[in-house]
């Protein structure tokens, strides 16, 4: 028996940590909240169009081909030869602008996803990924997929190449859990690319190199101590530490309190730390919350296991 076709679909597209240290654009991990939803349903009127915005302060805009989410599925539509199908979806973000929790990717994911379900699913997730780079490379200017790898297909990603798009699930570990704490402040992905050094010495490059391979190799063998030596950040991290208030400060207070590792997530200024187990997890993000709280700057922490299912669906009919 064929499914009957579906007239309206609500996706969760959860936030996520790029990078992860020692992995600029080739690392990325998806977690449980926050997260955007996304709700697309079927118009008699031919044609896609953004039609609601919640939780963005009025800063998006509601034309598509201005919105990472519209970018993303005008591109998916156009590739199916489906642009004249009436389609009208909602985008209401919950997690803050300029985070570095992944929020452009999670609205270009969340919307090329949903219309992909809505219209019966004719392409695979891994299938999505060219549309989903380039609803967020509307956002930022780059082309790369260490947020929306993670966001559309869960877990733990690596990227051997971005233009070729080669992602990869890495196995998570257990017990592995992250502390993710969002001082809010905003530092826009652009800034944070400007500051970047154009060259790296080749020393840097090759101790980088070890400590990405040594993260991979512990999240493979579920080798807490070795994941939390190889959690380091030589190239981004001294260069953006700038950008965030006492972030050397609460670095050290979430390696006191039992961290594996400590740095930025994507671009900043939201903070992460891996963490074997949630107790350790939580006792972390409240050492780092209580020191941005001291600046004074609030502070909102996220306690997670590493989410592996990345968008999902909410209710559909």
């Amino acid at each position: 028996m064929s499914k009957m076709p579906l007239k309206e679909v609500r996706v969760f597209s959860p936030a996520t940590v790029a990078n992860v240290a020692c992995g600029f654009d080739v690392l990325g991990f998806a977690i449980e909240q926050p997260g955007d939803e996304i709700v697309v349903r079927k118009s008699d009127k031919p044609g896609f169009r953004i039609t609601k915005i919640t939780g963005d302060d009025g800063r998006l805009p509601l034309d598509p081909k201005l919105n990472t989410a519209g970018v993303a599925v005008l591109d998916l539509l156009r590739n199916l030869g489906k642009s004249d199908v009436g389609i009208e979806m909602e985008v209401h973000k919950k997690m803050p602008f300029g985070s570095g929790l992944g929020s452009s990717a999670a609205s270009a994911v969340g919307g090329a996803f949903a219309v992909n379900r809505l219209l019966g699913e004719p392409l695979s997730r891994r299938q999505l990924l060219p549309f989903v780079v380039a609803g967020e490379a509307a956002a930022d200017g780059a082309w790369h997929a260490d947020n929306v790898g993670p966001c559309l297909l869960g877990g733990i990603t690596l990227i051997r190449s971005n233009a070729e798009l080669d992602v990869h699930n890495i196995p998570i570990p257990e017990n592995l859990w992250a502390s993710v704490i969002h001082p809010d402040i905003v530092v826009l992905t652009k800034v944070a690319r400007e500051i970047m050094p154009r060259h790296v010495q080749i020393e840097t490059s090759i101790q980088q190199s070890g400590n990405l391979g040594g993260l991979i190799c512990g999240l493979f063998q579920s080798d807490y101590a070795l994941i939390g030596r190889s959690v380091h950040d030589l190239i981004a991290e001294p260069h953006r530490q700038r950008l965030i208030p006492e972030f050397y400060r609460a670095k050290k207070a979430a390696l006191n309190a039992g961290a594996l590792g400590f740095s930025i997530s994507g671009a900043g200024p939201s903070v992460f730390a891996l963490c074997e187990g949630e107790k350790v997890a939580r006792t972390v993000a409240q050492a780092v919350t209580e020191v941005f709280s001291a600046v004074p700057i609030k502070a909102t922490a996220y306690v997670s296991r590493i989410n592996p299912k990345g968008v999902h669906v909410l209710s559909e009919s």
